[in-house]
């Protein structure tokens, strides 16, 4: 009795031990995703939840896993799934549908056809440039062909890029396919203009470009809100961003989470997904990935305001029409440009 009354005890301490653990849910991402520890933590203690960070590279390979693994995922939760990937994403049965209660204060326009997939946040891929260096950008994208800006720009493949594919349909969206001057035209004229193609986003901007100090093109693919963390991470300090946006050429890009099919927490998974549209969460994303919130309501920071320009009438393309096209544009992309 005494044997069997001590193996209760341990049995009880353990479990109370269990009850003081977070659960882990896993979210997958690409290798641009950023939110404070202090933020993540304060997911945990609300929730008992404890998030662990799987990250895959860019959207676009990130999906690629994804479909290669569905049913059956290495996370609970996918986050970057974007406007230009959100169709193969659901071709592929990627998600389990859920509706957060978060998503009523989301404008409807953003929402996905059966719940899905969930909009996290929202930005313009637009192309910067360097101000000191350039002190003329081109205000049409047709003029990046002309000898004026030749071996200015570099742009990050769009066929394993998410910002150079959305950089890709701007350029569609803007000649189209038929016509005196087509996209294709176009490619082929930045070809012969020495524009320079890298791997990813990071490269690009980092490697290539100018205004970060990492090479000496002075345009690039990146978003309309890469100004401002220019002003926030610069140092020593600065008051106005070096580098400008320009208008034309720009594309609409919403960036969505999901629960994935075959998650082992997917009730973690639903938690984690009404934390990103809580109001805490949405507060945090300027400044912490450089992009718009979704939330209405939500207030920007006084850097992102005064540093960046929000497009008119950026490119929108549907998803249903890039699923439909990617492909065949891509190879024609690769024919045009690369061989």
């Amino acid at each position: 009795m005494r044997r069997l009354a001590i193996l209760v005890a341990l049995v009880l301490v353990f479990a109370a031990c269990g009850e003081d653990t977070p659960e882990t849910v896993r979210l997958l991402t690409h290798d641009f995703f950023a939110v404070s520890d202090e933020l993540l933590d304060a997911f945990s203690v609300e929730t008992g939840f404890e998030v662990q960070i799987v990250r895959g590279g860019d959207a676009a390979i990130v999906v690629n896993q994804s479909i290669l693994t569905a049913g059956n995922p290495v996370a609970d939760v996918i986050f970057g799934v974007d406007t230009t990937l959100i169709s193969r994403a659901i071709g592929a049965d990627l998600f389990d549908p859920y509706r957060s209660p978060q998503l009523d204060f989301v404008p409807a326009e953003l929402h996905v056809a059966l719940d899905v997939a969930t909009p996290i946040d929202l930005g313009d891929v637009c192309l910067n440039y360097d101000k000191e260096l350039l002190a003329d950008p081109p205000s049409a994208l047709r003029e990046l062909a002309s000898p004026a800006y030749a071996g200015l720009l570099v742009v990050p493949d769009p066929t394993i890029s998410s910002p150079g594919l959305a950089f890709l349909l701007a350029t569609i969206d803007e000649f189209g396919e038929t016509g005196d001057y087509t996209w294709r035209d176009f490619w082929s004229d930045l070809r012969a203009n020495d524009v320079e193609i890298v791997g990813d986003w990071g490269t690009a901007y980092y490697g290539s470009f100018s205004g970060s100090d990492g090479g000496d093109r002075p345009i690039v693919v990146s978003y309309a809100s890469s100004p401002p963390a220019e002003v926030l991470f610069s140092d020593p300090p600065i008051e106005r961003a070096t580098t400008g946006v320009i208008e034309a050429g720009c594309f609409r890009q919403v960036e969505y989470a999901g629960v994935l099919r075959g998650a082992d927490n997917p009730v973690g998974a639903r938690t984690l997904i009404d934390f990103m549209l809580s109001e805490a969460f949405q507060q945090a994303v300027p400044t912490s990935m450089f992009v718009f919130p979704v939330r209405s309501g939500t207030i920007l920071p006084e850097v992102f305001v005064s540093n960046t320009r929000i497009p008119v009438e950026p490119a929108i393309i549907e998803p249903d029409l890039i699923d439909h096209n990617r492909e065949r544009w891509l190879a024609e992309w690769i024919e045009t440009v690369l061989r």
